[in-house]
Parts: C-alpha cells; structure tokens; sequence
C-alpha cells in the first residue's frame, strides 16, 4: 500500500509539471494559465487519502525545479533570472493544496456542484495570490479588469475536470455494482445447494430418529423375551444413531441459521431467478465442453417467489438436462400462473428417458448418468424434488414428449409461499 501511494505521489509530480507546459498567457507578464491547475485538482479529487500538505508542497516545488531548468538549460535564461521568474507558482500551488484541504472538498463528491463552485473559488484565490506577488516582489502591474476572463477560465477547468472525475466514478460504481451482482448470485447459488443439502440432512435425521425407536423397542423386547446379550449391542446401535443424529442436527442449525440470514435476497421475481440459474448451468455446460442454450419464457410478471425453495428445485431438474444432453441442445424453462397455482416445465432435446422408466423415474437411486470410470451418480436429484414439491402439496411429472425430457411442476401458491417464509421448509424437515 505505501509501494502504491509512494508511485502515485511520483506520477503527480512529474505529469502536474509537463501539463502545466500546455499554456497561454491572458495578461501581460509571466502569468500563465496552462493544464497543470485541472491535473493537480482532479488528482487531489481521485487521491483524497494522499497526505495533501505532503503532495502540495511536492507538487509546488517540483513545478518551479521543472520551470526554472527548462528556462536554464533550454533557453539560456540565468538561474537567478529563471528562479524568480517561477518562484511566485510555487504559492499558487501552495494556496490551491492548502485551501482543498481546510475547506475539505473531498468531502462533498455527493453534490457536484458545490464541488465545482470550490473548485473555482480555489483557483480565483490561488491565482490572485500569485499574482499579488508577482506585483509586490516583480514589479509586475496588476490589471483588475482582466478578472473576468480569470473567472471564466476558472469555472471552465474546474467544471471540466469535475465532469471528468464525475465520469470515472459512475464507471468505478458500475464495475462494483457488477462484482457485487456477481457475486450475490454465486452466493445465492451455494445457499440453494446448502438449502438442498439441509433438506436431505433433514431426512435423514428422521431417518435417525425412526431407526433409533425401532432400535430401542427390538432391544426391549429381546430382553423381556430372552435377556440374551444380544439386546445389549442392540442398545448401543440405538446410542449410537442417536449421536448421529444430534450431529447432524447440529449441522442442520448452522446451515439454517446460513440460509435465514440472507432474507434481503429470499425473494426475487421469476425473472431474475430464471437469469441466475440460465448463467449457472451456462458455465456448468462449458465446463461439460457442452453447448447449450437456454429460453426462459416468464409469464408470471413481476411477481416475487421463495428464492432458495425455487432454486434448489430447478437448479435440479436443468442441470440434469445439462448432463443428458449430448454435445450440444437446448433447455426450455417456461413459468406460468394457473388459477391459484405456479406451474414450472423444465424441457430439454436430449436423448430422453425411455418409456419402461417412466414409472420409477423419481425413485430414490434412479439414474441414468455415469461418470467416466463408469460409476453411477447417486440418483438423488428427481426424488428430492419429488419430496420437496409434495411438502408443498404439488406434484411433479414427467410429459410426454417426441424429443428429450420434459418435467411439469405444479405447486399452490399459498404453500410455496408458507415455505419461503422463515425457510419453512427446513424447519418442518
């Protein structure tokens, strides 16, 4: 960081000087008006954690060195003549840095306006104090009917270099307001694959909590029956899925706990959920060496849904789409309201599921997907959003179709909306 501030500090003062060589002189006498004033300002303006007396007095001294050489060893000038000649800058550059600084400016980028008003207060007072010493120490008449063009030159630079610097901040703000769209939709992708994992934890602590009953009424059983020392390991199965589950229940609250905290962006129309999930399974595709184009088609206007209950669920059904297509296809996602419902159909070209599967399509452990060693995948993704569709009292099935898949959702509105508020749906487990 003080690497970085230590070259800014080195570029302001070589470029404030070779700027303030683009001149032209409105009065008669040495006083020029040139670009070195709207180049120290803007970076004062950009810089605003520079130490500003330090820059000023660097600035200041480095434009009267760079004057008085040129006029030394390019026009044959004597270093005395030269130096005096330029010395009365060295005030300007020292007036203009110290009033930026006591009337703070920096502090006021929210009303450009007044920035620039300051801007041109600050060069009327700089230029009237350089040219009160020229004056005073030169000889050097002083025409007070030139203050006008004075104060005209002024209102230009300043504005000028304000319109600039107001220009480069919107494009600072956009280039942020981009990495944060970004990243809000990579974080609200994680949240739908931690609410999905929660769902599934969920299960299986009730899967947990059943086998630890069962457990403890066989241990009781055998124990009245025959006391046989069998029913004590059968006791200790029953310890021990009961540790298994107040783990996972553990696991469970700081993913909820996760997922709730994020309720500024729980809700979001169909359209932008559609344009997170169309750029997630985008670069899900590439990274298949896949090219799939996706069309949503929203027919529910404005109106805002659950985030992470709709993502979970879609991010399901089309990044399987994304994996039975071959080389290259389409998905289709189209939403609709229907009455008092939300209907959702997720279809893809692919090569389909075939005709005798139908029926156990959305059986746990189905699947129709190998990875390159030839292992199955786990065949969990259609049976979790068969369980989480039917929570919410809808269902899910699979159309006839010529060509590929194709999957309608049908869920109450009501119910999806119970389930997005507080993460219902986790908490019912």
């Amino acid at each position: 960081m003080i690497k970085k501030k230590l070259l800014i500090v080195i570029m302001v003062i070589v470029m404030v000087p070779l700027a303030g060589e683009l001149k032209f002189y409105p009065f008669e006498g040495s006083f020029r008006v040139s670009f070195g004033t709207p180049l120290f300002f803007f970076f004062l303006l950009w810089r605003a954690n520079l130490r500003q007396v330090t820059l000023t007095l660097a600035v200041a001294t480095s434009v009267v060195l760079f004057r008085t050489g040129l006029d030394v060893y390019g026009g044959s000038v004597p270093l005395e003549e030269a130096f005096s000649t330029h010395f009365p800058v060295f005030f300007y550059y020292l007036t203009y840095g110290l009033l930026f600084r006591f009337l703070k400016v920096s502090k006021y980028y929210h009303k450009p306006v007044l920035v620039g008003l300051l801007g041109v207060s600050l060069e009327i007072m700089a230029s009237t104090a350089e040219i009160l010493l020229r004056s005073g120490v030169m000889d050097q008449p002083v025409n007070f009917g030139t203050i006008g063009l004075l104060l005209e030159v002024a209102f230009i630079r300043s504005f000028f270099v304000l319109g600039f610097f107001n220009i480069l901040l919107y494009k600072q703000a956009k280039t942020e307001e981009l990495q944060q769209k970004k990243q809000k939709e990579h974080m609200m992708m994680v949240l739908s694959g931690l609410y999905t994992e929660a769902v599934h934890l969920s299960k299986t602590m009730r899967d947990a909590e059943t086998v630890t009953k069962e457990s403890y009424e066989l241990y009781r059983n055998m124990k009245e029956e025959s006391g046989r020392e069998e029913s004590s390991s059968l006791l200790v199965i029953a310890n021990k899925v009961h540790e298994i589950k107040k783990d996972n229940q553990r696991i469970y609250a700081g993913l909820s706990n996760v997922i709730s905290r994020e309720s500024d962006t729980s809700w979001l129309s169909m359209e932008e959920i559609g344009s997170i999930l169309e750029k997630a399974n985008a670069a899900y595709a590439e990274l298949l060496r896949k090219d799939v184009r996706f069309t949503l088609r929203n027919k529910t206007g404005e109106n805002r849904y659950p985030t992470y209950v709709l993502l979970s669920v879609l991010n399901n059904l089309i990044s399987n789409a994304v994996e039975a297509i071959d080389a290259e296809g389409n998905v289709e996602l189209i939403v609709e309201r229907k009455g008092r419902h939300l209907e959702v159909t997720v279809s893809d070209d692919g090569p389909g599921i075939p005709e005798r599967m139908e029926e156990i399509v959305f059986e746990e452990g189905y699947t129709s997907k190998f990875d390159s060693a030839g292992a199955p995948s786990t065949g969990i993704g259609l049976s979790y959003v068969r369980e989480v569709v039917k929570k919410m009292d809808g269902r899910i099935r699979l159309l006839p179709s010529v060509q590929g898949a194709s999957f309608l959702i049908r869920i109450p509105e009501e119910k999806l909306m119970e389930m997005g508020s507080d993460n219902e749906l986790l908490h019912r487990g």
